[in-house]
């Protein structure tokens, strides 16, 4: 195994590694390749997102709220909703939200067909935060994919999208 020069393996080698742990368990390789490299990358950028969301001042929740209503277009969402999308808890949905406005990140406000309910919107300083972190990804994002050539990335594109039409058919749900 080689080693960084912190005499730590590097990541090549605990690629490899890892590859080679799943092949003698049992795993095919081309398949453990691929899924070690899916992982591997997708924990690299996790870290990134994690720093640059911490640069902004939000949180992975945060985000994940500030997304979910830039995608809805301007149309309002219930809080219940965002939970659910997010995976977390009504109460703590509250709670986040409640930070939020705080910040002015979203507003609320009663539904108006129903005054039981309360409707969130993406605010302008919310949709600036969502701008500048979409803005950072894309040149990190960019520059992963970098090493490939345009219809390198196309093609990898198709496949993933591919692999994830195929999971949606495994899915029970």
């Amino acid at each position: 195994m080689t080693a960084d020069a912190t005499g730590q393996p590097g990541a090549r080698a605990e690629y490899q590694a890892a590859v080679a742990a799943y092949v003698a368990a049992g795993g095919e390789e081309s398949v453990q390749r691929v899924i070690t490299a899916l992982f591997g990358l997708t924990r690299k950028l996790d870290q990134w997102y994690n720093r640059q969301l911490a640069d902004l001042d939000i949180s992975h929740g945060e985000w994940a709220v500030l997304a979910h209503l830039a995608r809805s277009e301007g149309v309002a969402v219930t809080p219940s909703r965002l939970a659910d999308v997010t995976g977390v808890a009504a109460s703590s949905m509250t709670h986040r939200l409640d930070r939020m406005a705080a910040r002015r990140l979203i507003a609320r406000a009663p539904d108006p067909r129903n005054r039981t309910r309360v409707l969130v919107i993406l605010t302008d300083v919310g949709w600036r935060v969502f701008e500048a972190a979409v803005r950072q990804a894309d040149i990190v994002e960019s520059d992963v994919l970098a090493v490939l050539s345009a219809r390198q990335r196309k093609q990898l594109a198709a496949l993933l999208e591919v692999v994830i039409a195929g999971l949606d058919d495994l899915d029970p749900s």
